[in-house]
């Protein structure tokens, strides 16, 4: 028997011994719609959506009654790190892809500032492979541009790889790529989505030599207050600026990552739809829920790269969901040990933290309707990176599925945690909402707090030529 059809057996094997569940009695949210119903998951897709009073044998099927919670399309993040391989004491694939399910993240897309960085075609694979090992969740990688591997870029998969992540500013793993030729030729020879850091590295160094001379002549505190001081909105607008720029030149389909500012909206359009865009914008909970005031409270623990701003950009961003100028939330999932994150030098604290666990009940925390958390989060993702049969409830999709119970109001606690380091800036706060069970595929990886570990997720595929 050759591989493909060792593969094909085994795929086969798995799919005959899935359990089939029917949930009942829930308010499905999807495409826009609210509404009552009943869904039947069978061979580890949705095979049936029932509506309320439809009869449906449920004999020899596990059920699920999901009276008074919300069912909806698994949330694909687009946005993680997951520090495998290389940096494995702060998180690896199986501690943090646990972390995601529990929070009904059912697919994500993870960098490649990794150890060795994820560059070439063989280190991408190999992540892969520790994925397919290790990881509960849905997945596939990024392969990181820079000033010196364009080969291995053009060699990229479309089908079968997410997109190429360029850091425009140096960040966590600094994997900067900086020369106009290299940049140009990046956008113009691209065969995927090039999803974007867009930070002015220059703005950044003069600011931060500035910043320690004062700190060294006693005039400053060297406190987190300091992050949007040095990695300000003009450093973000003028590398998102250039970004946009050369991706209207070029024809490059281009996703600016964690849009953090007032001024880099109006890069964006929102007059037209998304699957027509060539350029697209995400953001993250925490530029929604946090403002330069909270470094006061919350300290070094929301020091991320680009910095949280002023409660103006924060108000902007949350309307820029409404109006469609941003796209998708990812969460930038960042985990670092406390002793690295928690110093009490602004230039040696790490910048990241842990989130993916926290993203959608965060989200809910903000107001929106469900409807519009589900598009940005499930519908929209699936729809830009063009990714095959899911993000949507749908008859003949995966079923990745998540039942969220919206009336659980609790205090987030060190003991719900499954990062593997062990803390978030969200610690103590009360949320309202919390995921109750999680489907990957039709398998149940996460039921009333508990990891059934004995999955793993699979490798996204994309409709790409």
């Amino acid at each position: 028997m050759n591989v493909e059809c060792f593969f094909y057996f085994c795929t086969c094997l798995t799919e005959s011994s899935k359990m089939e569940y029917l949930i009942q009695n829930i308010t499905i949210v999807n495409e826009g719609k609210t509404f009552e119903g009943n869904v039947f998951i069978s061979g580890g897709t949705i095979a049936k959506i029932i509506p309320t009073g439809e009869a449906f044998d449920a004999r020899r099927i596990t059920v699920i009654d999901g009276r008074g919670k919300y069912l909806i399309p698994g949330v694909i993040d687009e946005h993680v790190h997951f520090r495998e391989p290389g940096m494995t004491a702060k998180a690896d694939m199986r501690s943090e892809s646990r972390a995601a399910v529990a929070g009904g993240v059912t697919s994500f897309m993870e960098m490649p500032n990794t150890v060795p960085q994820t560059t070439t075609q063989a280190l991408l694979q190999d992540k892969f492979d520790l994925a397919a090992e290790k990881s509960l969740a849905n997945y596939s990688f990024y392969l990181g541009a820079t000033n010196d591997n364009l080969n291995e870029v053009t060699a990229t998969d479309p089908a079968r790889v997410c997109g190429i992540k360029l850091f425009m500013g140096s960040s966590t793993g600094n994997m900067l790529v900086d020369r106009n030729t290299a940049l140009e030729a990046l956008f113009k020879e691209s065969p995927c989505l090039i999803a974007a850091h867009c930070e002015d590295e220059e703005i950044i160094r003069q600011n931060t030599q500035h910043y320690k001379e004062l700190v060294k002549e006693g005039s400053v505190l060297p406190t987190a207050a300091l992050h949007p001081l040095v990695r300000t909105a003009e450093a973000c607008y003028r590398s998102s600026a250039k970004a946009v720029e050369l991706a209207a030149k070029t024809g490059a389909r281009l996703h600016v990552m964690h849009v953090s500012t007032q001024q880099e909206l109006s890069l964006f359009r929102n007059n037209i739809s998304l699957h027509d865009k060539k350029i697209t914008a995400e953001t993250c909970p925490h530029y929604l829920l946090f403002d330069d005031t909270d470094y006061d409270k919350l300290g070094f623990a929301i020091k991320c790269n680009p910095a949280i701003k002023t409660a103006k950009d924060r108000q902007a961003l949350r309307e820029a969901l409404q109006d469609g100028r941003i796209d998708t939330i990812g969460s930038d999932h960042a985990p670092h040990l406390i002793p690295e994150k928690f110093t009490d030098d602004y230039f040696t604290a790490k910048s990241g933290f842990p989130s993916v666990q926290h993203t959608l009940p965060m989200m809910m925390e903000l107001g929106l309707d469900m409807a519009k958390i589900v598009q940005l989060m499930c519908h929209n993702p699936a729809i830009l990176y063009q990714i095959d049969r899911r993000g949507f409830i749908r008859e003949g999709y995966h079923a990745d599925l998540v039942i969220v119970d919206p009336h659980a109001e609790h205090q987030i606690t060190p003991e719900e945690l499954f990062y593997k380091c062990v803390w978030t800036p969200y610690l103590g706060q009360t949320v309202h909402a919390q995921v109750t069970h999680t489907f990957v595929n039709g398998n149940l990886v996460f039921e009333d707090g508990e990891i059934h570990d004995e999955w793993r997720g699979e490798r996204l595929r994309f409709n790409r030529r």
